[in-house]
């Protein structure tokens, strides 16, 4: 009597797919790499703050359009945005 090998289950549709905490390792690992590589090349620590806070809330701004909620989270992070911006 033969076995049959059962039938692979489907991959999950891209809308069931969740966040863990593996895939939220993987931007920490590359922004602290990236952070250290400027660091030891000499780039001021402003600067690499900066433009990894930037490269931050472009990620920000991108989940936050791709949300069912956008309009809501929009405004919050425009909001944030003004207020960090105003004791320059």
């Amino acid at each position: 009597m033969k076995h049959l090998p059962s039938p692979p289950t489907p991959a999950a549709p891209a809308s069931q797919v969740r966040w863990d905490p593996t895939h939220a390792l993987i931007p920490l690992i590359a922004f602290l790499t990236l952070g250290t590589l400027l660091f030891l090349q000499g780039t001021p620590t402003g600067a690499i703050l900066a433009l990894l806070g930037g490269c931050g809330a472009i990620g920000a701004g991108t989940l936050a359009l791709a949300s069912s909620d956008s309009r809501r989270l929009i405004a919050i992070l425009a909001e944030a945005a003004m207020r960090s911006g105003v004791g320059k």
